[in-house]
């Protein structure tokens, strides 16, 4: 016996129904994974490289290049065990990393961010490691 006109127009309905709930999910997830990459990298990869150096070194690197130090020995660091990144990441959104030491909301160590999507530094999409 052949399934009803009734049938396939209930399973396309269904279909229909499960695309209409699922792709915004799906969209939405999207949208936030840069963020969520950005995050991982700052208090990840980021935070492990930087904290390796302090214990090596006595200290977190100083200003706003800083994290050339990851990666190229600074002259005059006796202690440098580094490399301690093979190269310095760029942010999901194809811009650098923006290092800070010692920070503006971290006055006791360092401020690392990306500038978020929109590229620009001081707006509300700002990714830091002084977030929660």
């Amino acid at each position: 016996m052949r399934p009803s006109l009734s049938f396939w127009l209930g399973i396309a309905i269904l279909g229909i129904v499960l695309y209409a709930l699922v792709t915004p999910r799906i969209y939405s997830v999207g949208k936030r994974s840069p963020i969520a990459a950005a995050n991982v990298d700052i208090k990840g990869g980021f935070k492990a490289a930087l904290d390796a150096y302090k214990v090596d070194n006595g200290d977190y690197p100083k200003g706003s290049n800083g994290l050339v130090e990851l990666v190229q020995q600074p002259s005059g660091a006796t202690n440098w065990h580094g490399p301690y990144l093979d190269r310095i990441p760029i942010d999901p959104f194809g811009k650098p990393y923006i290092y800070e030491c010692p920070g503006r909301h971290n006055t006791n160590s360092y401020d690392l961010f990306s500038a978020g999507p929109d590229g620009r530094i001081g707006t509300e999409d700002d990714i830091g490691n002084w977030q929660k």
